[in-house]
């Protein structure tokens, strides 16, 4: 589990096994990381404790609900969305260099 600033550059990041969910380090990584603007993340981190921890810390959430939500991705800005892809690439680079 990582995160990264607006240029694509990890500032923290949690070791977990695969057993753990998403959502449980998603809140001991936020807890560490300092006051955002905005925090996305995809649908794995949907969670309502996640989203009020991010308020808690005046950033605003934009993590897509699952498709089984009632609620709906009304909220979404979808253009800010395409920016998750800066953490995954963060992921590809570490997966490339791995044998180093």
């Amino acid at each position: 589990h990582m995160a990264v600033d607006s240029c694509g550059l990890p500032i923290d990041f949690i070791v977990t096994g695969g057993e753990v969910h998403d959502s449980k380090a998603a809140i001991e990584l936020l807890k560490q990381l300092p006051d955002a603007e905005h925090v996305i993340a995809d649908r794995g981190y949907d969670s309502e404790k996640i989203r009020e921890q991010i308020r808690e810390k005046k950033g605003v959430p934009n993590i897509p609900r699952k498709r089984n939500s009632k609620i709906g991705n009304g909220d979404i800005d979808w253009c800010l969305y395409k920016h998750r892809h800066l953490v995954e690439n963060v992921f590809a680079r570490l997966k490339h260099y791995r044998s180093v």
